[in-house]
C-alpha cells in the first residue's frame, strides 16, 4: 500500500511539475484596453478568447484607468512599469474623431521613461479599436502604431484573414490593420457576431506572433519614468483603508469649492459633514485637542473630496500634494499645532504614498469661520 500511495503521488508532482513548466512556456499577452461604454471591452474578449485559443499563450485583460461603468469597475488596472514583463501587448481604444481616445492617450504619455530605456524594443503589438459611425478607423489605427512604432515594438496587423467568413449583409468595421466595431449602427447588436470572429482571428494570429519571439527581446523592468516611483491605484487604497468621501460641501459665498491653475489644484476647508461643523469652537475653551484631532480630519476628507471633483473622479491623475496649511481655532498660549495637523498629514500620505507628502505651514488663529476649529488650505500638483 505504501509502494502505491509513493507511485500515486509522484505521478501527481510529475503532473503538476508539467502543468507548471507550460504554463511559463506560454507567452503571456497583455490584453490592455480603455472603453466608454464597454463596446471596446467586448471586443478585448474576443481577443483574449482568440489567444488563449491555441493554447500557447496566456491572455491577461486590463485597462488603463479605473471607470465608474458597471461593466469595467471591477477590470483591475494596469501599471506603465509592467508593461515591460510581457511577450506582447494587444492594445485597445475607442476612436476619438480619427485618433486614440483620451484615456489610453493619457496612459501613453506616461511611458517616456521606458522608451528611454528601450523597454518595449522587439515586443509584439497589434491594435483594436471601437468606432461610433467608423469614419477614420484606419486613420486611427495608424495614429495608433505611430505611438507604438516609437517605442520600437513589432507591429502585427491582422491582414485579409476570415473575410471570406464576414456577413456582406451587415455593415462591418474591420480594417486589414487591425479589428474595429461600429458601435452606433443601429438595429444591430455590437460588436457584431463577424466583428468578435474577426477578433478572435486577430487574437490567435498575435498570439502565433508572441509566442514566436517570446525570449528574443530583452524583458526590461525600468523605471517608466525615472523620477516618479511607481503607485497603488489611489481608488484600491480607499477601499483597502476603508477610507469613504464626503460629498463636496457647497461654497456659502461667491467663490468655488477650487481653482486650477495650470497643473495645480488650491482648495480651502473647515470641518463641515451632512451640513454641521464637527467640534465647533475654540481649543481649550470647550473643546479638547481629541475633538479637534477628529475635525481635522474631517476637514482633510473634505479637501480630497474636492481633489476628487477636481481631476474629474480620478485621483490617479493627481502628481502630488504641494502644500498644506493648518489653521486652528485655539488660545494664545496653545503651542501644540504640529501635532494636530499631523493627522492631516498622515491622511494625506495614507491616500496618496510617496505623492502625498508635503511642505507644510502650521498656525494658530484667534477665531474660524463658522467656528470651525480647523482651516485647511492645500495645494496640489495635477495632470
Amino acid at each position: 500500500m505504501k509502494n502505491v500511495s509513493k507511485i500515486i503521488t509522484a505521478f501527481l508532482l510529475l503532473i503538476i511539475t508539467q502543468s507548471i513548466m507550460a504554463q511559463e512556456h506560454k507567452a503571456k499577452v497583455l490584453v490592455l484596453f480603455y472603453s466608454d461604454n464597454g463596446g471596446t471591452y467586448e471586443l478585448a474578449k474576443e481577443i483574449s478568447k482568440g489567444i488563449e485559443g491555441k493554447g500557447n499563450a496566456q491572455a491577461v485583460i486590463k485597462q488603463v484607468k479605473t471607470s465608474a461603468n458597471p461593466k469595467l469597475k471591477d477590470i483591475p488596472v494596469a501599471t506603465v512599469e509592467e508593461l515591460s514583463s510581457y511577450d506582447g501587448i494587444a492594445f485597445g481604444s475607442p476612436i476619438y474623431f480619427g485618433n486614440i481616445s483620451t484615456g489610453m492617450s493619457e496612459f501613453l504619455s506616461k511611458t517616456v521613461g521606458l522608451w528611454n530605456n528601450h523597454a518595449l524594443e522587439g515586443m509584439p503589438a497589434t491594435v483594436f479599436m471601437s468606432a461610433g459611425s467608423g469614419a477614420g478607423k484606419e486613420l486611427a489605427i495608424q495614429s495608433f502604431w505611430n505611438s507604438l512604432a516609437v517605442h520600437g515594438m513589432v507591429l502585427v496587423s491582422n491582414g485579409i484573414r476570415g473575410v471570406e467568413n464576414v456577413d456582406k449583409n451587415t455593415p462591418q468595421g474591420n480594417t486589414v490593420l487591425g479589428v474595429t466595431s461600429l458601435a452606433s449602427v443601429k438595429n444591430a447588436e455590437r460588436p457584431s457576431e463577424s466583428e468578435r470572429y474577426m477578433a478572435r482571428l486577430q487574437g490567435e494570429n498575435f498570439a502565433k506572433v508572441a509566442f514566436a519571439l517570446k525570449g528574443t527581446f530583452s524583458n526590461k523592468t525600468a523605471s517608466a519614468n525615472p523620477v516618479t516611483e511607481k503607485t497603488s491605484d489611489i481608488n484600491a487604497v480607499l477601499k483597502q483603508k476603508q477610507i469613504t468621501l464626503p460629498q463636496v460641501p457647497k461654497p456659502a459665498g461667491n467663490y468655488q469649492p477650487y481653482v486650477r491653475s495650470g497643473n495645480l489644484v488650491f482648495i480651502n476647508q473647515v470641518a463641515l459633514k451632512d451640513g454641521k461643523i464637527v467640534n465647533p469652537g475654540k481649543l481649550g475653551a470647550g473643546i479638547t485637542e481629541e475633538e479637534v484631532k477628529e475635525a481635522t480630519r474631517v476637514t482633510m476628507l473634505n479637501v480630497i473630496a474636492v481633489l476628487n471633483e477636481a481631476v474629474g473622479g480620478d485621483l490617479n491623475r493627481v502628481k502630488r500634494c504641494v502644500q498644506l496649511t493648518g489653521i486652528f481655532n485655539t488660545k494664545d498660549d496653545y503651542t501644540k499645532h504640529a501635532d494636530l495637523m499631523n493627522v492631516a498629514s498622515n491622511l494625506a500620505v495614507d491616500v496618496f504614498g510617496e505623492k502625498g507628502k508635503h511642505a507644510r505651514a502650521t498656525f494658530g488663529a484667534s477665531s474660524i469661520p463658522v467656528n470651525s476649529s480647523v482651516e485647511i488650505q492645500a495645494v496640489f500638483e495635477v495632470e
